[in-house]
């Protein structure tokens, strides 16, 4: 496995510190830091407490947790967040941007989210055809119905 090192500064030190737990996931999760309280219909960007200087090259993929709805009622209002490489000094504190289905509470240091860290997609040039070479499938998702 390719190992990468990702420099980390904390805003808070009473705050967990992240955990790669190996064998487990790749997926790393993320903690509130502070305590947050919202009504139903609110928004509210939950500051993760983290900036990160991410390797040359990849950027992180942000998503909630899979018990973040059951547990919290919240949605995470972009549905996944992308933080590139450039988003990396000091004050680029992380945000988990969300809107509350129900009155709920966020604890300091309870796990909201995750995220992982992806190669840069490759440069991309397109190639215009008036035809294609694959298989015609009807042009709506994977079942072909509209």
């Amino acid at each position: 496995m390719n190992t990468q090192t990702i420099r980390i500064k904390y805003f808070n030190d009473k705050l967990e510190k992240l955990d790669y737990i190996d064998g487990k996931s790749d997926w790393i999760d993320l903690r509130s830091a502070e305590d947050v309280d919202l009504k139903e219909g609110e928004f509210h960007l939950v500051p993760l407490g983290v900036a990160m200087q991410l390797p040359e090259g990849y950027e992180a993929h942000v998503v909630p947790r899979s018990s973040t709805f059951k547990k919290f009622g919240i949605i995470q209002t972009n549905h996944m967040g992308v933080i590139d490489g450039s988003y990396s000094g000091d004050n680029d504190q992380w945000f988990m941007p969300v809107m509350a289905m129900r009155d709920t509470h966020i604890s300091f240091n309870d796990r909201i989210c995750q995220f992982r860290i992806i190669e840069n997609q490759p440069k991309i040039v397109f190639d215009e055809r008036e035809h294609l070479d694959g298989t015609d499938r009807g042009g709506f998702g994977s079942t072909g119905v509209k």
